[in-house]
């Protein structure tokens, strides 16, 4: 089938591109939902793998043009690249959605793609995951409940916007997402700096202490949340953290500004002050947890 050739997808097929934690979950909920799910991964063996119990078959370019959606679950760059490679196989009215954590870098380089073809490019972000990564971790039921953040096209309208919205709720239906919820690249990224990327900083970094490796026996759940991600997959997070260095950048001047609040008190040994630091971020996190 030539570029440039009018193309008609199958009704409900998905193609996944990228078969790690979250393109995995993606294919395995597909699946299970009763819709055919081809895919595409770089590491041969993971896709035959999937083969045997997930996917009905490679996403090649004889099939790309057959799939109504077309999901990029790879890392930022893999995805803009395979993108490109594929954007004239892809069939008119067919939806294109991404998973990456970060939302400018690869939504301002696929909406550009996308406004040259009749095919929709939506920037998406399942707020789901593990510690843990690669298929062998992926399943079906990984996005149950989960909220999905959506950032349409930068031209739609708000009929646009919602039938897009409504479309992508139909076709992702077998993934059971609690909540869509419509965001700007930008604000997107703010808000991901502060909830997953800080977070991923500070367990990290947590873990660096000498104490660390003497600390069974003396830890409970504090320590198990407070580390639980400082296990990670670091290709893929120096990646998102570079693609948002601006402001995670900022969100790490904060929490080192507010340590040292913490720090200063302790050291001048000032209980009044330390105890207002300590019912300030109390009563910080309840508010919070009201909005």
């Amino acid at each position: 089938m030539a570029k440039g050739e009018k193309r008609s997808f199958v009704p409900g097929r998905v193609g996944v591109v990228g078969l790690g934690l979250m393109g995995g979950s993606f294919a395995k909920a597909a699946h299970q939902g009763g819709q055919e799910v081809y895919a595409w991964n770089r590491t041969r063996s993971t896709l035959e793998l999937a083969m045997i119990d997930t996917i009905d078959g490679e996403l090649t370019e004889e099939v790309v043009g057959t799939c109504e959606l077309i999901i990029l679950a790879g890392y930022p760059q893999v995805s803009v690249d395979w993108l490109r490679d594929m954007e004239g196989l892809i069939s008119p009215g067919a939806l294109v959605i991404d998973t990456v954590g970060v939302k400018r870098v690869i939504c301002d380089k696929c909406f550009e793609i996308a406004a040259q073809h009749d095919w929709t490019f939506v920037g998406c972000h399942p707020m789901a995951g593990t510690q843990y990564s690669g298929y062998a971790h992926s399943r079906a039921n990984m996005f149950h409940g989960a909220p999905m953040v959506v950032v349409a096209p930068d031209d739609a309208d708000d009929f646009e916007r919602a039938d897009v919205l409504e479309r992508l709720k139909a076709l992702l239906a077998p993934c059971g997402f609690g909540s869509f919820t419509l965001a700007s690249a930008d604000f997107h990224d703010q808000q991901i700096a502060y909830t997953s990327q800080l977070a991923h900083v500070v367990s990290n970094a947590y873990v660096k202490s000498p104490a660390a490796q003497m600390h069974k026996g003396f830890s409970a759940g504090s320590y198990k949340d407070l580390t639980r991600v400082a296990r990670l997959n670091a290709p893929m997070w120096t990646e998102l953290f570079l693609d948002n260095a601006d402001y995670l950048s900022r969100e790490i001047d904060t929490i080192i500004d507010n340590l040292k609040a913490y720090k200063d008190a302790l050291d001048s040994h000032d209980a009044q002050r330390l105890e207002e630091l300590l019912a300030e971020g109390d009563r910080l996190k309840k508010e919070a947890e009201k909005r």
